[in-house]
């Protein structure tokens, strides 16, 4: 039986939880309202994904509700134009991909500067790009498949997920560098480019590992290489283009948080900290890492906005140098 000195304590503890809570809230919490996070794709695809998992993250830091909104269409312009639109109060942003700001506007009029009209506010992910190869190709690491496309020039091709996108960039450096003469083949997204290389019609492609990491586990691909500066936690024995000699294919997205250029630098630092905040806690980052993603890198307010610019300025280069166009 509980007396009454012992009631009094529990309900003391109880008390100093909620007002912990309520202060812990109240110290993140950038609005007392809910946040519509808009995401420029549709429902189950990377960036919702990462959308999803951010706003059971942020609702649960904020005490807001976080409510998902799909706008998928013209290379993510709708989504960025509904946002901009929105009051600058913090109340409406966006989950994106860094190809939406760095990729797609040098293929695509998408009515928006990148570099102007947004803003990042947070990084949470980072999506890396994997070589991976058909299951009937004779080479089983990548030098090998080197030798064999030397020995068949033109004869070979490579898939991307769209003219554009990171997918075709490394392609064509690699033809560069490398000295090969592999055929770009474009497709509308990953999944009908992974078709075809699973079914061995395209011998390789440059995916996000989110996508084709199960493909990986299960041996219905080969994997040749990552494009990213180290290698991936979960593909610990597969090298990086640097290591096998070709430091200039490193080339990754991150996936976050954008808000209109128009909200305040003091709203905006509010919102980075909750946003990293978040991306920080150990439930989120192994729910990212569960999906195929990895963490992102910790960056404040300058120096993801001089990411998006460096981003933007290398695309632009490599659009030009190969006279990419979105008709190709």
């Amino acid at each position: 039986m509980f007396n009454f000195s012992q009631i009094r304590k529990f309900q003391r503890q109880a008390l100093t939880v909620l007002a912990g809570a309520l202060l812990s809230h109240a110290a993140m919490a950038w609005t007392d309202k809910p946040v519509k996070l808009l995401v420029p794709a549709p429902a189950g695809g990377n960036i919702d994904v990462i959308a999803r998992l951010l706003a059971d993250q942020l609702s649960a830091d904020i005490g807001q509700p976080m409510v998902v909104e799909n706008k998928p269409g013209a290379g993510g312009a709708i989504a960025v134009q509904a946002m901009r639109a929105a009051p600058a109060d913090g109340q409406t942003l966006m989950v994106t991909a860094s190809n939406v700001l760095t990729e797609i506007p040098h293929v695509m009029k998408t009515g928006f500067d990148p570099l102007k009209d947004v803003r990042p506010v947070g990084f949470v992910a980072r999506g890396n790009l994997v070589m991976i190869a058909a299951p009937n190709v004779p080479a089983k690491d990548f030098n090998s498949f080197m030798a064999y496309a030397k020995k068949n020039p033109g004869n070979l091709s490579f898939a991307s997920y769209s003219t554009g996108t990171i997918s075709h960039y490394v392609g064509m450096i690699l033809n560069q560098k490398a000295g090969l003469d592999l055929q770009h083949v474009p497709f509308l997204g990953s999944p009908p480019a992974l078709a075809q290389v699973m079914g061995g019609q395209i011998p390789v492609m440059f995916d996000g590992f989110a996508t084709s990491r199960n493909l990986i586990s299960t041996g219905k691909v080969q994997a040749y290489a990552v494009a990213s500066k180290s290698r991936l936690s979960q593909l610990p024995e597969v090298p990086t283009m640097t290591e096998l000699g070709y430091p200039d294919l490193n080339f990754s997205n991150w996936m976050g948080i954008i808000a209109s250029s128009n909200v305040s630098a003091d709203l905006a630092e509010k919102i980075h900290k909750a946003i990293r905040a978040a991306a920080l806690n150990p439930k989120f980052k192994e729910r990212v890492v569960a999906n195929g993603f990895e963490p992102s890198e910790d960056a404040n307010l300058a120096q993801m906005a001089q990411t998006v610019k460096l981003d933007f300025d290398r695309n632009a280069a490599i659009v030009k140098q190969f006279n990419i166009q979105i008709n190709q």
